[in-house]
């Protein structure tokens, strides 16, 4: 069972940096999609960026390129998401999850996260005008 961690949220104003980091242990497959996830009160989640553990993939959504990088720690087995130039409309729950099947990193299960098997309890970020 992959049990994933998440750490870093918190509150910045607009314009700030927040880094986040997701810590997974149990892992049972030699390569996973991980991603990272949102969610404000009222809207739906939306992928916000994802990495398959054994290199060479990565999707970020559109609202993010340019101010977010996902990264990867595989000695450490953990993910971070550094976010950079922090709007207001960043706001949100972030989740990071896994799944072994890494095709799940394409196509449309990235944008939501729907199918996801492992996921974590979720860090607040607030981004203050």
């Amino acid at each position: 069972q992959v049990q994933l961690v998440e750490s870093g949220g918190g509150s910045v104003q607009a314009g700030g940096s927040l880094r986040l980091s997701c810590t997974a242990s149990g892992y049972t497959s030699s390569s996973y999609c991980m991603g990272w996830f949102r969610q404000a009160p009222g809207k739906e989640r939306e992928g916000v960026a994802a990495i398959t553990t054994a290199g060479g993939f990565t999707y970020y959504a559109d609202s993010v390129k340019g101010r977010f990088t996902i990264s990867q720690d595989n000695a450490k087995n953990t993910l971070y998401l550094q976010m950079n130039s922090l709007k207001p409309e960043d706001t949100a729950m972030y989740y990071c999850a896994a799944d072994s099947r890494v095709w799940i990193c394409g196509g449309s299960w990235i944008k939501s996260g729907r199918g996801f098997n492992y996921w974590g309890q979720g860090t607040q970020v607030t981004v203050s005008s």
